[in-house]
């Protein structure tokens, strides 16, 4: 009886929570139509400030998942910058996935265990196994957004002489930020499954030249080509000369492949946290993380996942 209470008392907090964060998302719409935020609080009933603090938080969720050029979690706290990227925003909220801003935060991180298991369920569903457990990899790999990934040409994998680029960069124009960053290839996992993926390429003939460098693939072709040898198709959008894109094919192909896996509630942000948690694991501090993920703010990295801190008594237990 009191269980089943406390299990209807948890379906009622948890439909309230999915009803606010639907909320939440509509008041976004309407601000970034151009509603204020006065007219907006009227609407439903709400205070201006509260409005405010809503729009500010899914914004901040939905630069945080898929990474929308020009428009980082700083600049999502002003109205005008979503403004200037409506086209994006609304684009981008087709495949978001907001978490419940109520109760305790629930960080998901994923353990080796349930890759391999993601894996080995991806590896049997997908038509294209190898092209598409290197993407799955790739995230864990790097913590890069996926528009970033989109945008990884074959030299920033490979060598001239065909060897991994276990220490490379992502290039200005690769980046969300448009800065340079470190990038590092160093998981065999991921290195196992792009062999095959890049033989396959070459079998299919999809993006090779008649050298010998870089394994015959042309090194300006991207690293990731469809069947019919195509890059993910990025989208600008904006003003002429102004550097905002979206790449809506790579986010429908990520939300496919995390419905493969079986991997619930995990999205590209779940991943950057798991990327930061093992990082932590093995003694970074908040600037080697920010620097690898590109996240130049040290608040932003707490912000995406906030480190645990021991209790005193934990601390000072045992210490001789």
């Amino acid at each position: 009886m009191n269980e089943n209470i406390k299990l209807h008392g948890r379906d009622q907090r948890a439909d309230s929570a999915n009803e606010s964060v639907t909320q939440s998302v509509e008041m976004l719409k309407a601000v970034i139509s151009g509603v204020t935020y006065e007219v907006v609080a009227a609407q439903f009933g709400k205070s201006r400030t509260a409005v405010e603090r809503r729009i500010k938080a899914i914004a901040a969720q939905l630069t945080k998942v898929v990474g929308i050029q020009g428009l980082n979690e700083e600049g999502a706290a002003f109205v005008r910058r979503l403004r200037i990227h409506r086209e994006a925003i609304l684009i981008a909220l087709e495949s978001f996935k907001p978490a419940a801003p109520f109760g305790p935060r629930q960080t998901r991180i994923v353990s080796h265990g349930e890759i391999v298991q993601a894996a080995q369920r991806i590896r049997g569903r997908s038509s294209r196994p190898w092209h598409d457990l290197a993407l799955f990899y790739m995230l864990f790999a790097t913590g890069a957004r996926p528009l970033e990934i989109a945008r990884l040409e074959v030299r920033d994998y490979l060598d001239s002489d065909g060897n991994v680029r276990q220490e490379s960069k992502i290039r200005a124009d690769v980046a969300i930020t448009g800065k340079i960053r470190p990038l590092h290839f160093s998981s065999t996992k991921l290195d196992e499954v792009l062999a095959q993926y890049l033989q396959e390429r070459l079998a299919l003939k999809l993006g090779i030249c008649t050298a010998d460098a870089y394994r015959g693939l042309d090194p300006d072709s991207r690293l990731f080509l469809s069947a019919a040898g195509e890059g993910f198709k990025i989208t600008p959008y904006g003003k002429e000369g102004q550097r905002r894109f979206l790449c809506r094919p790579i986010l429908e192909t990520y939300g496919k492949l995390f419905r493969y896996s079986e991997l619930e509630g995990v999205t590209a942000l779940s991943v950057r946290r798991t990327v930061i948690s093992r990082l932590y694991e093995r003694g970074a501090d908040e600037s080697q993380v920010g620097l690898l993920l590109g996240i130049s703010e040290r608040s932003a990295v707490r912000e995406l996942f906030s480190r645990h801190k021991p209790t005193i008594a934990v601390l000072v237990d045992e210490l001789i």
